[in-house]
Parts: structure tokens; C-alpha cells; sequence
């Protein structure tokens, strides 16, 4: 699902970028929580980036993940630089990004042995694993945003808000895949 005017609306329940000034303008009434790794507790479990630990990983059976983005780049393969399995054992938060500049061109994620393009490692490594923090980390908190979502407007901070998986784009806001679940 697409956002192009920058809100996600899912019945109460919104996303729009953390950086909009325009928030308590358009939302007078409503709960603004930042689900980002910068958001406070108990909302920032719900960041990609939070450690959870015991995440498992796909590909490897035997090895699990402190955090979920420390799976997404963990895998991430780039033309000087393979896998980096260091990734998966972060639990500060920080210091998990592996990027282009450094690193040269992404060429995919690797699982088992295989090259997933971008859409394809969206649907095969981070929707499974965020999906799995969803509902074994935070589950109290998805139920807490489905009862908070019916009895007022919810606003969900993330730094991006494409709900669009093909949409490659733009990065996958995780905090329209949260409303997502809180829909559900």
C-alpha cells in the first residue's frame, strides 16, 4: 500500500514521518508515539533496531539475532563485502547500518546460499522476521495500539512511510507494517 501524500491512515491508526512539523496541526487530538529506535519505552521495542535477542534467522537454524535489522544487514551482500554475521549479535542499537558508501553496491541478501534481489529479501527475510518480533516480543504492545486505535487517533512516528512492499523506492516504514498487525 502506497502513502504518497506522507500519512498512512488504517482506521485510527496513522503513520507519518518522525521529521513532519505538521503533526499537532493535523492531528490536534490525537496520541503521537515514535516507534523508532530514538522513540521512549515502552514504543522504541517496537524499532527494528531494538534487541530482543532469541530472533531467529533465516537461513541459519542454528544462530539467532538480537535485533531485526541486525538480521536485515547482517545478510546484506555488497560487491567488496559479503555477509556479516557480527551484525546479528548488536545489542546497543547502534553501529548495525552497513551501507553503499562504504561498502561499494548492494547486491542483494543472501539466504542458503541464494541472492535474493531487494523485493524478494523484503518478502523472504524482513516481513518474516519482523513479523516474528510482532508476535513473540511485543505482541502487548500491538494489542495495546489495537485498543488504544479504537478509542482514539493513534499517530505512528517512523523516519519513512511507505506500507509498500514493492515499492523499492523508498525504504519500508516498519511502522506501517506495526498498523498493519494492529489491524489485523
Amino acid at each position: 500500500m502506497s502513502d504518497p501524500g506522507g500519512i498512512l491512515g488504517l482506521m485510527a491508526l496513522h503513520v507519518a514521518n518522525r521529521r513532519r512539523t505538521t503533526l499537532r496541526r493535523e492531528f490536534p487530538d490525537a496520541l503521537i508515539i515514535d516507534v523508532t529506535s530514538r522513540g521512549a519505552e515502552p514504543w522504541v521495542r517496537l524499532s527494528p533496531f531494538y534487541p530482543h535477542g532469541g530472533i531467529p534467522v533465516p537461513g541459519h537454524p542454528d544462530r539467532a539475532a538480537q535485533s531485526v535489522e541486525g538480521v536485515w544487514q547482517a545478510l546484506k551482500v555488497f560487491a567488496s563485502e559479503g555477509e556479516d554475521l557480527s551484525k546479528l549479535d548488536i545489542t546497543t542499537m547502534k553501529g548495525i547500518k552497513r551501507t553503499a558508501r562504504r561498502l561499494g553496491q548492494p547486491l542483494g541478501h543472501r539466504i542458503d546460499g541464494e541472492l535474493l534481489g531487494y523485493e524478494q529479501a523484503r518478502r523472504e527475510i524482513y516481513l518474516p522476521v519482523y513479523r516474528w518480533v510482532l508476535d513473540h516480543r511485543v505482541a502487548d504492545l500491538v494489542a495495546e495500539l489495537r485498543v488504544l486505535g479504537d478509542t482514539r487517533t493513534v499517530v505512528l512516528l517512523d523516519y519513512t512511510t511507505n506500507g509498500d512492499v514493492a515499492d523499492l523506492s523508498k525504504p519500508l516504514s516498519h511502522a506501517a507494517l506495526v498498523a498493519q498487525r494492529a489491524q489485523e
